[in-house]
């Protein structure tokens, strides 16, 4: 009897002519894998563990249309594995115990099993941690395939039983091999023009899937002209960028506009703002993100920054898109090209720091409030300098605890509005030695 979710040998297949045509140029061995060099290639881990003989679990992490699929059937043609394939949207925990059922039967029969699980990262813990007695005792080799980052999405048991390894999206030269054997199998050319075609690979967006299912769609013209990229604009739809708000590229886009503000690159920090808003991210969450790093990088080098930030926001929710997102990408810009300082943020956590270790520390008596006369009499209040009455209105007193040394938190940079407010601190800090020498 067939196993369930069996996809090795003796399964039907389509005829040619009927195969998608990803499936009709699919390699057949893992030399004819185009891109992933860095894995699979002379030097990469999975070569490498090939050569030794000791395959272990793995996972695939990736963008979707890299060959995670692919990679998988010829790992286990390669090392005589019975291939079974299963996905974690459609399964649960009855489908797995079949599949680990079948796989041991197999391996009584002196046959071991590859099972690939396609977006593993979507299996809950306790269905991650039921692959593990099966990959330990040698029932199954592992290998699945995710687009979220496995260091967040999957069990440290999991993990520590396998080996990470990371595909990346694929370069022009690699979607152009990929059409060029498309066009080998077929016997035909591409029936459009050369910009055209340059086009249409970056149409694909680095994903190998859709750009067979766009040159599938290219491929079935029956034009004697050529298509130019005005008409392929409006015969195909564009491929919707990789984006998801809640997933790896939501963090990894934010972290870009982050770094690239901070690096006071206004061109980077707007591409990255427009990157997010045509993936579909909420401008008002971009809103926030945008004056926190204002207040976190910008800081008091520029105090109108963070003002800058809040009127953009504002003008985002009188105007609405896509008008009001020109006013977040005017602070974007702003922000990049503002002077940079985190000393405030810096002093911040320090300042946090010592007040977690000396939370207990009461402040001294002159600046104590004196309500009553009781309070009086323990002496709150008592020789308290008004500043305003003293000497260049600075009375140079101590205001931490008396038991604790005098801190030192904020420590200005020498950049926009902060190099003045170095100049108050130095000016302050002497008249506070020389109000104290007396």
């Amino acid at each position: 009897m067939a196993d369930l979710f069996d996809i090795g040998a003796g399964s039907a297949h389509a005829s040619p002519q009927h195969q998608p045509l990803a499936d009709r140029i699919r390699p057949k061995a893992l030399s004819q894998v185009i891109g992933q060099a860095q894995v699979v290639g002379p030097e990469g881990p999975l070569r490498s563990m090939l050569d030794a003989g000791s395959l272990s679990s793995l996972i695939f992490w990736g963008p979707p249309g890299v060959g995670k699929t692919t990679l998988a059937r010829l790992l286990a043609d390669e090392v005589d594995l019975h291939f079974v394939q299963i996905s974690a949207i459609f399964s649960g925990v009855a489908d797995l115990k079949k599949v680990f059922q079948a796989a041991k039967m197999r391996a009584q029969n002196g046959k071991g099993t590859l099972l690939f699980v396609d977006e593993i990262h979507r299996f809950n813990k306790a269905q991650q941690d039921g692959f593990l007695p099966f990959m330990e005792d040698g029932t199954i080799i592992l290998v699945g395939a995710t687009t979220e980052n496995p260091s967040f999405e999957l069990n440290a048991a999991l993990m520590s039983r396998s080996q990470v390894m990371v595909l990346e999206r694929l370069s022009l030269a690699d979607l152009e091999l990929m059409v060029q054997r498309a066009e080998q199998e077929l016997g035909k050319a591409l029936p459009l023009t050369a910009r055209a075609r340059e086009t249409l690979l970056e149409m694909a967006d680095g994903d190998g899937r859709s750009l067979l299912n766009l040159a599938e769609q290219c491929f079935a013209w029956d034009n004697a002209a050529k298509v130019d990229v005005e008409e392929l604009a409006k015969r195909l739809s564009k491929r919707a960028p990789k984006y998801d708000k809640s997933g790896d590229e939501h963090y990894n886009l934010i972290s870009a506009l982050h770094k690239s503000v901070r690096g006071s690159d206004p061109d980077a920090s707007v591409y990255w703002l427009a990157r997010m808003l045509t993936g579909g991210e909420d401008p008002r969450y971009l809103a926030r993100r945008i004056t926190r790093m204002a207040v976190e990088d910008i800081g008091l080098a520029d105090p109108q920054a963070q003002t800058i930030c809040l009127q953009a926001w504002q003008t985002y929710e009188r105007l609405g898109s896509p008008e009001g997102e020109l006013a977040l990408a005017q602070a974007v810009i702003y922000l990049a090209l503002a002077p940079k300082s985190n000393a405030s943020y810096v002093a911040y956590k320090a300042a946090m720091s010592s007040a977690k270790k000396t939370g207990s520390l009461p402040p001294p008596n002159h600046i104590m409030p004196a309500p009553t006369s009781l309070m009086k009499e323990l002496g709150h209040g008592k020789g308290y300098d008004y500043d305003h009455d003293a000497e260049d209105g600075f009375s140079g007193q101590n205001y931490f605890p008396d038991d604790m040394p005098r801190g030192i938190y904020y420590l200005p940079v020498e950049r926009g509005t902060e190099r003045e407010f170095k100049k108050r601190i130095d000016y302050f800090s002497k008249l506070r030695h020389k109000r104290q020498d007396k």
